[in-house]
Order: structure tokens, then C-alpha cells, then sequence
């Protein structure tokens, strides 16, 4: 795991990753923390955002010194994140939650779209998957999951699949089947561009 701005960098090999799944490994480069939204480090276990501590600032935007300054620590401006969520485990492992932008908050509770795609990733009709929350009156904010088919599944089965994997709460309201879904030319998902396509349908009164 690593980043262009390169603060940070974790490795993890075949062997490491079987007793510890889903991790992205311990640091090769920089410190990590994982810090709360008042900068207080939090224990292992607790998903929160992700720094890396370097002996001195790594990087800068561009032009850009705000951009620079949200992504140092308050407290140690050597300490910087680019937004992802995670936590670490005792044995110093570590594990991506989100983006902190896309995290999804459903009646007063945070919710991890990752956690809800990597269990309807393991449905063997779904090739490729990417959840957001969408504005909702009632939860402030509900799951939709958008979901590339390679099989026959509905959406209740893929409801059903869920519960047997999530809690209540983490459980998409909306099952939305398209063909593809937007990435870049690494195969990173774009999912700006699924909430802007979804919201721009949605204006429009076309569904999903």
C-alpha cells in the first residue's frame, strides 16, 4: 500500500497475508498512526484516518499549501495522510477501511463501503461492486450497491446474502445492476464518478 505523494509505504507477502487477511501489511517506509478526528491516536482495532511519520514533511501539492496543510497532523507536521481510513492491529498489520470521503453515515452510524463490497464480493455471481451512500430523508444517508453481474442473482438474493454476512445496519437498501463501473487506467475504482452518474440519473428521473 503506498500513495503518489509517497509517505508512507506497507508491504505484505503471500505467507504474511494467510494469518493475516485483508491486511496490507507493516510499514516499509514511515511510521504509521492511526489517529481519531482530534488527532488522539487511537488503540489497535480502531479504524480511524492513517499517517505516516516521516523524520520531516514528504510532500506538497502543488500551489496548493491548504491542500498540503489538511493533510498534516495538527500536532506533528511530519505525521501526513491522504485520506484513507484503516486501522492496526497488535502485531503492527495494516487494514483499509475507506476513504474518509466516502465513508457513509446511516442513522447516526458510521459505515465502511468497504466492509459491505468485500461481502458481496464473495457472492459468485458478482464480478465487480462499488457501494455509496446516497441522500435519504429518514437515515440521512442509505446504501446503494452498484454491482457488475456474472451470473444470474436478483436483487433480493443479493440482500439475503448480505444479511448473512453484515450487521442490519450495514446492509444495502438498494441493489442497482449495470455493465460496467467507472476506473481509471490502473483499475482504481472511480467513485466520484458513481456518485455523480447515480445523482445525475436520479435528477433526471431515470432510476439509477
Amino acid at each position: 500500500y503506498a500513495a503518489t505523494e509517497v509517505n508512507g509505504m506497507t508491504f505484505i507477502d503471500s505467507a504474511d497475508w494467510l494469518t493475516h487477511p485483508g491486511s496490507v501489511g507493516r510499514s516499509v517506509l514511515g511510521v504509521p498512526h492511526v489517529c481519531d478526528d482530534d488527532g488522539r491516536e487511537l488503540p489497535p482495532g480502531d479504524i480511524g484516518t492513517v499517517y505516516f511519520e516521516r523524520d520531516s514533511l514528504p510532500f506538497r501539492y502543488h500551489n496548493d499549501p491548504d491542500k498540503t496543510a489538511e493533510a498534516q497532523h495538527r500536532a506533528h507536521p511530519s505525521w501526513t495522510t491522504v485520506g484513507d481510513l484503516g486501522h492496526l492491529d497488535e502485531d503492527g498489520y495494516l487494514y483499509l477501511a475507506e476513504r474518509k470521503s466516502f465513508m457513509i453515515i446511516s442513522g447516526g452510524v458510521n459505515i465502511y463501503p468497504q466492509e459491505v463490497e468485500n461481502a458481496l464480493a464473495l457472492h459468485p455471481a458478482v464480478h465487480d461492486v462499488a457501494v455509496i451512500g446516497v441522500p435519504d430523508p429518514k437515515w440521512i444517508e442509505a446504501i446503494v450497491a452498484f454491482v457488475v453481474a456474472n451470473g444470474d442473482v436478483t436483487e433480493d438474493g443479493l440482500i439475503a446474502h448480505a444479511k448473512s454476512r453484515l450487521a442490519a445496519f450495514k446492509v444495502p437498501k438498494e441493489i442497482v445492476f449495470i455493465d460496467q463501473l467507472p476506473r481509471n487506467a490502473s483499475g482504481k475504482l472511480l467513485k466520484r464518478v458513481v456518485r455523480a452518474e447515480h445523482a445525475d440519473a436520479r435528477e433526471k428521473g431515470d432510476g439509477a
